[in-house]
């Protein structure tokens, strides 16, 4: 054969490398398959689809605190996820485990800290020092750059909807008895937000010892 013989048909290097639709077509596919591989195991495995022993479904001040805590964006400078690291386990307690997180919808996981990891923080203050530390964060942290959340304790936590929160967080797999769920309105008479976001706070860890 002649060494100035065209190419055979197909996938050469230089067709993929000159044609930008096909580059882009085949980075995609690679990292799908890539993507499948280790993803679709993780369904399969006890360890990250069934809940740690022990765990039981947040009361319904509990889920009303965890809707207030996404609502005004903690997430946004707190993490949830102490990573496997002896740094962070020092400072902060036993590592995330995905059993701690299985009746999370959407699960809080991430690396930002403008704020400390609250994954281990349940039980770790009392509910005045929480607190204290919503009306005014530099009250108990002097150098903390948080805003305060002092209208939290004015407004009454939302009772009317928590019944239908619960029934949806039960249809995605949380096991919420109809008896739960019928009182959810009244666990949440008389209280304020603020009491419903420490509930949650004081939840945060406590399953896992």
């Amino acid at each position: 054969m002649s060494d100035n013989a065209p190419p055979a048909a197909g996938f050469s290097h230089e067709k993929v490398e000159t044609s930008n639709f096909l580059m882009i077509v085949l980075i995609l596919l690679v990292v799908a398959i890539g993507g499948l591989v280790e993803i679709v195991p993780l369904f399969f495995q006890k360890s990250t689809t069934e809940p740690i022993t022990g765990m039981k479904p947040s009361t319904a001040l509990q889920v009303a605190g965890r809707d207030i805590y996404v609502r005004e964006g903690c997430y946004n400078c707190h993490s949830q996820m102490i990573r496997p690291f002896r740094a962070e386990t020092l400072r902060y307690g036993h590592y995330s485990v995905a059993g701690e997180f299985v009746w999370d919808h959407p699960f809080q996981w991430g690396s930002k800290r403008t704020g400390p990891d609250l994954q281990r923080v349940g039980g770790k203050y009392s509910d005045e020092w929480h607190r204290i530390h919503l009306n005014n964060p530099r009250d108990v942290v002097p150098e903390s750059n948080m805003p305060a959340y002092s209208w939290l304790d004015k407004n009454p936590a939302d009772a009317a909807t928590i019944s239908a929160h619960m029934r949806a967080l039960r249809t995605v797999g949380v096991p919420y008895t109809d008896e739960q769920i019928a009182k959810a309105p009244e666990e949440l008479k008389g209280k304020t937000e603020q009491d419903a976001l420490v509930a949650y706070l004081q939840s945060l860890g406590t399953a896992l010892k």
